[in-house]
């Protein structure tokens, strides 16, 4: 893979790692006004966010394994 590949491919992963944290902290958010009568703070927004991220992570790795792997082949292969 060249470069300008390389740039792309972490363009989109970056991308839709923000969309998935985005995402992950709006759909706690709303669980949590529904669910509960807790007002939405700066604290229950850190909270909401320390949840999904770890989320977000774990479902761009999955998402992408193969993007991953063929960087990491190539990278291992030019060693």
């Amino acid at each position: 893979m060249g470069p300008k590949i390389k740039r792309r491919v972490l363009a989109h992963l970056i991308e839709f790692f923000i969309i998935g944290v985005a995402m992950g902290v709006s759909e706690d958010l709303l669980a949590i006004h529904f669910a509960t009568d807790a007002k939405i703070t700066w604290h229950v927004f850190k909270v909401a966010f320390l949840v999904a991220f770890p989320f977000a992570v774990i479902s761009e790795i999955v998402i992408d394994l193969k993007i991953f792997r063929k960087l990491f082949r190539n990278n291992h292969k030019k060693r």
